[in-house]
């Protein structure tokens, strides 16, 4: 499902301070963590606390942020009740359910970091690995880096199921065939960037399902963004949302959009 890019707002996106009357830092945030939920009421509260620890003991001036995709459960709730002691957590809704990829796309231009870094809900990418992709980026060589499974499958500490795999190799070889992209792994929920180089990505992104990863990658090498495939540790979670079937055809259509948005020029500066 695809949806226009959204609008330039005339907000101020320079990174925001931290004030100490919330009981946060104060300068400028380093690093802003999107984490796009749906009725993740059962799996988000091991998640934020994982998060939270990370964040303690990294002391990175950091900010959170839940973007709840119309959730008929009580994840607000969960999110709300968290916030004790975790000033840095920030929820935001969608109103209604549209999707990962509008979800994530909401949770990045909210962003106010540095460098801002969207996870999966189950962190099946543990958030310690964000350390290596912080590590690629703030060398200054790259604008995004992006996790992966696929360059190191070592890494990988409980697999999917054998049909899963076969089909993710399947759609990462449409990928290369449809919109010319050379990563090993499109689909890994792991990816950070430069906030202010990659904003034009998200605000030019259309598509609203789990299908949006290889477009905001092919909107980022049609910038000129650089982006590093990083090898991370991964596992499977069996309650994983992505249906193999349906939404696997809905990735390959849009593919398709992807590629024929570019035909039609949609991508381009208005």
């Amino acid at each position: 499902m695809t949806s226009p890019p959204l609008h330039p707002s005339t907000r101020d996106f320079l990174p925001r301070e931290c004030s100490r009357s919330r009981g946060a830092c104060r300068g400028p945030l380093e690093l802003s963590i999107v984490v796009p939920a749906f009725n993740e009421e059962q799996r988000l509260p091991k998640t934020l606390q994982s998060i939270r620890t990370y964040l303690n003991s990294r002391s990175l001036r950091a900010e959170v942020l839940v973007v709840d995709d119309g959730s008929t459960d009580a994840t607000a709730k969960v999110v709300e009740l968290s916030r004790t002691g975790f000033p840095e957590l920030r929820l935001i809704s969608n109103g209604r359910n549209h999707g990962k990829g509008f979800s994530v796309r909401h949770g990045m231009l909210e962003a106010g970091g540095e460098i801002a870094l969207f996870t999966d809900a189950d962190l099946s990418t543990p958030i310690e690995e964000a350390d290596k992709l912080l590590a690629v980026l703030r060398d200054g060589t790259y604008d995004g880096a992006i996790g992966s499974r696929a360059v190191d499958r070592s890494l990988i500490e409980v697999h999917q199921p054998v049909h899963r795999e076969r089909a993710g190799i399947f759609f990462n070889r449409l990928v290369r065939w449809i919109i010319g992209l050379r990563f090993r792994d499109t689909q890994c929920g792991f990816k950070a960037f430069r906030r202010e180089r990659a904003r034009v990505i998200f605000e030019r992104q259309r598509t609203e399902g789990f299908g949006f990863d290889p477009e905001i990658l092919f909107l980022a090498r049609q910038q000129g963004l650089r982006i590093a495939e990083v090898p991370v540790r991964w596992a499977h979670h069996p309650a994983t949302k992505v249906n193999m079937f349906r939404d696997s055809l809905g990735m390959f259509l849009d593919l398709l959009r992807v590629r024929w948005n570019a035909l039609m020029g949609r991508y381009s500066t208005h």
